[in-house]
C-alpha cells in the first residue's frame, strides 16, 4: 500500500490511493504490509486530537482553581496557557520537517510519549512554575502530533473518503470542544484540579497502541533537514511578543522593557524572514504567501484563535470570579458554545467537498465576529444569559470554520508537502492564540485600572484601596479582598468589581470581534478554489 501519493488528488475523485495494496511510489520506505490501515490511521490522528482540545478546553475552566491552589498571580494565569501555546509554535515546523524525514508514524508516537508523560507532571505540580514548565513541555508533544495529524490523513486517504476522513475529524474536534468544559468542571469540581491532566494516561497510552499497531509509516523523498536557524529566531521573536505583551499588564506599554521586547521581536521576526527568504532548505517556504488561498488559510486560523478562543480565558474568569459559578457551573455554561461546534463541524465537514471553502470559511469567521458583539454589553447587573445569544452564534461560527480550514491547509500543496502545510497553518493557531491571550489580557488589565480608579475616587472608604482592588479584580483574589473591608464598604467594592471587570471584558470582546470579522472578510477575497492542487495539471517537478 502506498503511503504516499505524490500526483494531484480530487477529494471528490476515486484515485489508486484508495486501494488497499498500491506499490509504493519511488524514493518513499513502504510500510511493512498489513501494517497500514486508513481507518485505523483516521481512529489514531482523531484520538490525538481528541487529547489535545480535550486538554485545552479543560485546562481553561480549572483555571480559576489553580490560581487559588497554586497562589497565581493573573500573568501566571496567562502564562500557565500561553507556554504551552508557545512551544506548540515553536516546535511545530521543525517537529514537521523532522516527521518528513524520519517518518511522521514514528514522529506521531513520540509526541503521544511526551504528551502523555508530561501530563502527568501538570497533574503533581506543586507550583506555577512547575506547572508552566511541565505545560510548555506538553506543547513540545503538542507541536509534534499536530505537525503530523493532517499529513498522516492526507497520506492515508484520497478520493471521496478524504472528504469522510475530514468531516470525521470535524466532527471529533467539535465532540472534544463540547465534552471539555464540561469533564473539566465534572473532575475539578468533584475530585481535583489536578485530575484534568492526570484523564490523559488512558488516552494517550490508547493512542499509542493504535498507531504502533495499525498506522504506515510515511516520509517525503529527499526530505530537508530542520532548519535550526530560523527555529531559534522565530522562538525567541515569538516568546519577546508574548513576554512583552503580558508585561504590559503590570508596567505599561511604554514601559522601557516592554518597549525593548516588543523592539527585539521585530527584528528577529525580520531576521527569520531574511533567513528563511535566503534559505535553499527552508523551515517556512515564504513562496507560500504567493498562494491567496494559502494566505487566507492562514489568516483564518490566526483570526480565530486570537478572538473567540483567546476569549474562553476570560469568560471562565468572568463567570467563576464574578459570577461566583463553579467549575462544573461554568463548565455547563461553556457548552452552549462547544454544542453548537459540534452539531455544525459535522455539516462542514461533509459540505466541504461540495461547497467552495471560502463560503464556510469567511461567513463563518464573521458569525463569530457578530456572536462577540453580540455578548457585549455586559453590566453589574447583568447574568449569564446576557452572554447566551453570542455564545451559541460563535459556536455555529467556529463550526463552520474548522474543518474546511483543516482541508485548505493542506489543499493547496502536493501531497509531499503536507507535512509543511499543515504545520504552518497549525503554527498559526497557537501564535493567534499565544498572542491573542496576552493581546486581551494587556488591554483587559489596563481598563480594570481604568475603571477602578474612576470609580473609588467618590468612595471614601474605598479611595485608598483602589490599586489593591485592582490586583485583586485580576488576580482572582477579589472575594478574599472583600471580605476584610469594613462592612460598609464591602456593597461598594462589589458593585465596583462588578463594573471593572464588565468593563474591561466588553473591551476586549470588542476587540477580539474586529479580529474575527476582519478576518472573515480577507478570507471572502484571498481564498480561491482555482488555488487547490486537485484542480491543476500534473506536478511540476520540483513541486
Amino acid at each position: 500500500m502506498a503511503d504516499v501519493n505524490p500526483g494531484p488528488v480530487a477529494p471528490g475523485a476515486a484515485t489508486a490511493g484508495d486501494t488497499a495494496h498500491e506499490p509504493a511510489p519511488a524514493g518513499v520506505d513502504a510500510p511493512a504490509a498489513g501494517r497500514g490501515n486508513k481507518w485505523w490511521t483516521l481512529v489514531a490522528v482523531s484520538v490525538g486530537t481528541f487529547m489535545l482540545l480535550l486538554d485545552i478546553t479543560i485546562v481553561t475552566v480549572a483555571l480559576p482553581d489553580i490560581q487559588h491552589s497554586l497562589h497565581s498571580s493573573f500573568a501566571d494565569l496567562q502564562w500557565i496557557v500561553d507556554a504551552y501555546a508557545l512551544t506548540l509554535a515553536a516546535f511545530l515546523l521543525t517537529a514537521g520537517s523532522l516527521a518528513d524525514m524520519y517518518g511522521r508514524r514514528l514522529l506521531y508516537l513520540i509526541g503521544l510519549v511526551v504528551f502523555t508523560g508530561s501530563s502527568a507532571l501538570c497533574g503533581f505540580a506543586v507550583s506555577t512554575l512547575m506547572l508552566q514548565l511541565s505545560r510548555a513541555v506538553q506543547g513540545v508533544g503538542g507541536a509534534i502530533m499536530f505537525s503530523v495529524s493532517l499529513a498522516l490523513l492526507a497520506d492515508a486517504f484520497r478520493g471521496k473518503d478524504r472528504g469522510v476522513a475530514f468531516g470525521v475529524w470535524g466532527a471529533v474536534t467539535g465532540l472534544a470542544v463540547a465534552i471539555g468544559p464540561l469533564l473539566g468542571g465534572i473532575l475539578t469540581t468533584g475530585i481535583s484540579w489536578r485530575w484534568i491532566f492526570f484523564v490523559n494516561a488512558p488516552i494517550g497510552v490508547f493512542a499509542l497502541v493504535v498507531t504502533a499497531m495499525k498506522v504506515a509509516e510515511s516520509r517525503q523523498p529527499h526530505a530537508v533537514r530542520p532548519d535550526w536557524a530560523g527555529f531559534v529566531l522565530f522562538t525567541i521573536a515569538l516568546a519577546s511578543l508574548v513576554y512583552a505583551l503580558i508585561e504590559s499588564n503590570t508596567k505599561g506599554f511604554t514601559a522601557s522593557l516592554v518597549l525593548g521586547c516588543f523592539a527585539a521581536a521585530f527584528v528577529l521576526l525580520l531576521a527569520f524572514a531574511v533567513v528563511e527568504w535566503r534559505s535553499r532548505r527552508p523551515m517556512f517556504d515564504l513562496g507560500l504567501f504567493r498562494l491567496p488561498t494559502f494566505s487566507g488559510g492562514l489568516i483564518a486560523a490566526l483570526g480565530l484563535s486570537a478572538s473567540i478562543f483567546a476569549m474562553l480565558l476570560y469568560l471562565v474568569l468572568y463567570l467563576q470570579d464574578v459570577l461566583g459559578f463553579s467549575a462544573l457551573g461554568t463548565g455547563v455554561r461553556l457548552t452552549v458554545i462547544s454544542g453548537g461546534i459540534m452539531v455544525t463541524a459535522t455539516i462542514a465537514g461533509r459540505l466541504s467537498s461540495r461547497v467552495p471553502v471560502r463560503l464556510l470559511i469567511g461567513p463563518g469567521l464573521i458569525v463569530v465576529g457578530v456572536g462577540l458583539l453580540l455578548m457585549r454589553g455586559l453590566g453589574p447587573a447583568s447574568s449569564w444569559t446576557h452572554l447566551l445569544p453570542g455564545m451559541i452564534l460563535s459556536g455555529i461560527g467556529v463550526g463552520l470554520v474548522n474543518p474546511p480550514l483543516a482541508s485548505t491547509a493542506v489543499g493547496v500543496v502536493p501531497p509531499q508537502r503536507a507535512g509543511m502545510a499543515s504545520g504552518i497553518n497549525s503554527t498559526f493557531r497557537q501564535v493567534g492564540i499565544a498572542t491573542g491571550i496576552a493581546l486581551l489580557g494587556a488591554l483587559f488589565s489596563s481598563e480594570v485600572i481604568a475603571e477602578v480608579t474612576a470609580k473609588v475616587a467618590g468612595i471614601p472608604a474605598l479611595a485608598p484601596r483602589g490599586p489593591q482592588l485592582s490586583s485583586a479584580i485580576q488576580s482572582g483574589q477579589v472575594g478574599q479582598f472583600i471580605a476584610r473591608l469594613p462592612g460598609p464598604a464591602r456593597q461598594a467594592a462589589g458593585y465596583v468589581t462588578r463594573a471593572a471587570f464588565t468593563g474591561g471584558l466588553n473591551r476586549i470582546l470588542l476587540v477580539a470581534a474586529i479580529i474575527a470579522l476582519l478576518s472573515g472578510v480577507v478570507c471572502l477575497a484571498a481564498i480561491r478554489t482555482k488555488d487547490f492542487v486537485y484542480l491543476q495539471g500534473p506536478p511540476q517537478p520540483g513541486g
